[in-house]
């Protein structure tokens, strides 16, 4: 009666952590995991065959750091609904959540004293609350995951092919889900020595999720041409991911995070009394422990919380040999704190949603731009708005929509000016912080801090709605550093460096006042160091070429076009380089140096 007491229990708090957020905005990289699910209607063998724009840049989706399942899984109910609504999206997410947590019954039931406790521990771990509430891969993975090795410690104490091989089929969804998937082998490996050394097949078994991950590069390198594991690590490099500094923050970010997996006082007493057990059990949870957490140091980048959720069960285990006392009041704080934090996730997400619903009226038919990603940038696509990309032109009676903390791009506003239409603050009730401006938590992210959370009232974002509107150019002549160059740069023409000059990259444009008189026209440039070879450069005036050269290599140029009549009062500029360059860790094109431009008479 206590086991199936234990089971309702547990499946009772699943639906009370999940049923009050069925209606959660889309939020963080939901919005990419949804454009594979779109491509899976198309091409349902390789949904992430398709191309879409992060940080501003066309990207291959190859490159997205998950294999494809949960693209097919949202695809699938993409297929069913028609559209994405948040209420069914999230009911359909709640089985992962049931079979992580009936798992980690079933692992607790092996490993633990108080197997019902160290289950609630396991729940009331933030990130499984918090992040069980999106559409991203964490609980599908951690459900596939937990799966797994529960029918695998199941299978190797009653020897049981049937079990085994029902562990390998959840391992190979799990690797579907994501590449950590394979630091199942090396733990799954210490089980076997420690349990089950003379099974061979468990020794095989442990092989699967690497053997499917082998499978399907191959598979994606005969049907497309390219390996996604490496388009993934292309896009490290050339966005600095794996960076020294990256990685150090991750390490610091992901450390603080283990301490607050379960209650943090209770973690001390926990490990020293499982340092003086040192039973096989418990080897085999300090390895998984050790083992997850090491890999999550060499492949992780960004310190979220969320990457360690495979951590969780071994944690939970380890202090359930605690006093139960002690368990319940590590689960009565936890969990009442991991609920706050949720709701202050609903109602961020929540005030992008509101905040588009807002503007419905403002964006019909005007062309709408998105300057952020995350669930701004859905809901505002939802509406027909397209992501902004590096060096977009816009263009009088467009909306630009632009948010301080969704990870906006610099853009120039292309000879118009920026009227604000809409702005707002977005708040959450509760005084805690899981990511916001001028907090310092590492919850998603160790870009600003290394907090667990963070403690503050100010606001977690401000989103604007701006207008583009016409604004006559006022200089015949343009120095790159002029107070009023930017309302005179139209594309291809990046920020002010050093105070004096601006890159651009292979078409920059300019929007001119056209002298009453005639005049010549003269560009002054840098072709830098770093670049090899001669240079071809164009230079327009509207579309027609008024002057070229070839010049031979690095050094300071002028290039000038002779005097000529212009009737209109505007017109734009056009520099052309033939050839670009990039450099490391810049993802912009990068042509020539520009320091001034314009009519001279």
């Amino acid at each position: 009666m206590g086991g199936r007491r234990d089971l309702l229990i547990v499946v009772a708090v699943v639906f009370l952590l999940r049923l009050p957020f069925l209606n959660q905005a889309i939020q963080g990289d939901d919005v990419n995991y949804l454009a594979g699910a779109q491509h899976a209607l198309i091409d349902p063998l390789h949904p992430t065959h398709a191309k879409y724009v992060f940080l501003g840049d066309l990207v291959d989706m190859r490159g997205h750091p998950h294999p494809p399942l949960n693209a097919w899984f949202l695809g699938l109910l993409l297929a069913l609904f028609g559209d994405v609504y948040e209420v069914p999206f999230h009911a359909a997410y709640i089985p992962f959540s049931l079979i992580s947590a009936l798992s980690m019954l079933a692992l607790a039931r092996r490993f633990s004293p108080q197997p019902l406790l160290a289950t609630l521990l396991f729940l009331a771990v933030p990130a499984f609350v918090i992040n069980g509430n999106s559409l991203e891969s964490d609980l599908p993975f951690l459900a596939f995951w937990m799966l797994a090795i529960a029918l695998f410690v199941r299978a190797s104490d009653r020897r049981s092919i049937g079990l085994l091989a029902a562990s390998a089929l959840s391992m190979a969804l799990a690797a579907m889900a994501a590449y950590q998937a394979i630091f199942l082998t090396p733990i799954l490996a210490v089980w076997v020595w420690l349990r089950a050394r003379d099974w061979r097949p468990a020794w095989a078994a442990t092989l699967t999720a690497p053997l499917v991950f082998a499978i399907w590069q191959a598979s994606e390198r005969l049907s497309s041409g390219a390996l996604p594991a490496a388009v993934l690590v292309g896009y490290f490099e050339t966005y600095g991911f794996q960076a020294l500094e990256q990685k150090i923050r991750n390490a610091i970010a992901l450390t603080v995070h283990t301490g607050w997996m379960v209650f943090p006082v209770l973690l001390p007493p926990a490990i020293l009394a499982a340092w003086r057990r040192r039973d096989k059990n418990t080897v085999f949870l300090f390895a998984w422990i050790a083992l997850f957490f090491l890999g999550a140091l060499a492949v992780f980048f960004a310190g979220s919380a969320r990457y360690l959720l495979p951590m969780a069960a071994p944690l939970a285990l380890l202090v359930s040999h605690l006093p139960r006392k002690w368990l319940a009041a590590g689960v009565a704080l936890q969990l009442p704190l991991s609920l706050a934090l949720a709701t202050v996730n609903y109602q961020h997400w929540d005030g992008y949603r509101q905040f588009v619903r807002s503007l419905s009226g403002e964006m019909r038919n005007r062309r709408v731009w998105i300057n952020g990603e995350w669930g701004l940038r859905f809901y505002l696509e939802a509406e027909g708005g397209l992501a902004l990309q590096r060096d977009q032109a816009v263009r009088p009676g467009d909306l630009i929509v632009s948010s301080e903390l969704a990870l906006p791009i610099p853009f120039t506003m292309g000879g118009g000016a920026a009227t604000p239409l809409a702005q707002e603050e977005i708040h959450a009730r509760l005084p805690l912080r899981l990511i916001g401006l001028n907090v310092r938590s590492a919850y998603s992210s160790a870009s600003k801090g290394f907090l667990p959370f963070d403690v503050s009232t100010g606001p977690i974002d401000r989103v604007r709605a701006e207008l583009v509107s016409e604004r006559p150019p006022s200089l015949e002549y343009v120095p790159m550093n002029a107070p009023e160059a930017e309302r005179h740069i139209i594309s291809g023409i990046y920020g002010l460096e050093d105070g004096r000059w601006r890159w651009m990259g292979q078409r920059g444009v300019l929007l001119l006042k056209v002298p009453e008189n005639s005049a010549a026209l003269r560009v002054f440039f840098t072709i830098p160091g770093i670049a090899e070879g001669p240079r071809h450069v164009r230079v327009l005036i509207d579309s027609e070429e008024v002057a070229e050269g070839r010049f031979p290599g690095p050094g300071s140029y002028t290039l000038a076009a002779p005097p000529r009549k212009i009737s209109a009062t505007t017109t734009t500029v056009s520099i052309v380089v033939d050839r670009i360059i990039t450099a490391p860790g810049d993802r912009r094109e990068l042509g020539i140096i520009l320091t001034e431009a314009g009519f001279v008479r």
